[in-house]
């Protein structure tokens, strides 16, 4: 069952196209990585597909609610962290995350088991009644994971979630993030190639706006073959970050050359 569509997403700017006739589907129970240099046109999808913007042509839906026509139903269906979440300094995460959960209409029981479900799975114990303004870059990230799944929604859209983390916190996220696919669709974006190698099930990887290669690893390699030369081996994980290093490489270099 798909839970997000992009069916010939574009954003213009002017003269400028961020995002070029982009087609995608993530199902539920699948992680699916958008692998692009800066500017590829990874957060304006993004931002699209979270209601924040209409698409100059196009047309995006989340559960089966159109993105522009039902906006509400769309919001109420996602959790979202941008690269840099709005966070509010002065107040405790535990004032933040209520008042998030509050907005999304969370009451009573169901209030007390998501305050706690997220207060243990994003490590917020000791931080829980500090002001976010206190906080290191690393916890603010979980603050900002923490509201985006708050309301326990069916699909995640999470723009570089475990920037600014150490390496223990990245495994931790990892690992959440693994185990709540299961019953979610997620889409997220990432510049580390080992972050996408070791969560997703599919990889799109963009560039200047347009689509240039997605599907599982095996594929992307087999599609630059002609380009690269990799063997892929899906027990060995360091090879297949340098394989996906490579086919990476290899796409962007060839639009850049033809």
């Amino acid at each position: 069952m798909d839970l997000i569509e992009a069916n010939e997403l574009s954003m213009s700017y002017g003269s400028f196209m961020a995002v070029k006739k982009c087609s995608f589907t993530v199902s539920k129970g699948e992680i699916v990585g958008l692998l692009g240099p800066n500017g590829a046109g990874k957060t304006t999808l993004m931002k699209i597909l979270s209601t924040q913007i209409a698409p100059t042509q196009g047309s995006a839906k989340i559960c089966g609610n159109d993105c522009e026509a039902n906006p509400k139903a769309v919001r109420a269906n996602i959790g979202y962290l941008p690269e840099h979440a709005p966070l509010y300094d002065d107040m405790e995460v535990r004032e933040y995350i209520n008042f998030v959960a509050n907005g999304r209409g969370l009451k009573g029981e169901w209030l007390s088991e998501r305050l706690s479900w997220v207060r243990k799975r994003c490590g917020l114990k000791k931080v829980w009644c500090k002001p976010i303004g206190e906080l290191s870059k690393g916890y603010r990230q979980r603050v900002g994971l923490a509201q985006a799944l708050i309301h326990d929604p069916p699909v995640l859209i999470l723009d570089e979630p475990t920037s600014g983390l150490d390496p223990l916190q990245i495994i931790e996220i990892r690992g959440l993030i693994k185990d709540i696919s299961k019953e979610k669709a997620i889409l997220y974006s990432s510049h580390i190639i080992q972050e996408i190698v070791a969560l997703s099930h599919r990889i799109i990887i963009i560039n200047e706006g347009e689509i240039k290669a997605s599907g599982p690893l095996s594929d992307l390699i087999e599609q630059a073959k002609d380009r690269v030369d990799v063997h892929f081996s899906i027990n060995d994980l360091e090879k297949a970050q340098n394989d996906l290093e490579s086919v990476f490489t290899s796409l962007i270099h060839y639009q850049i050359q033809h």
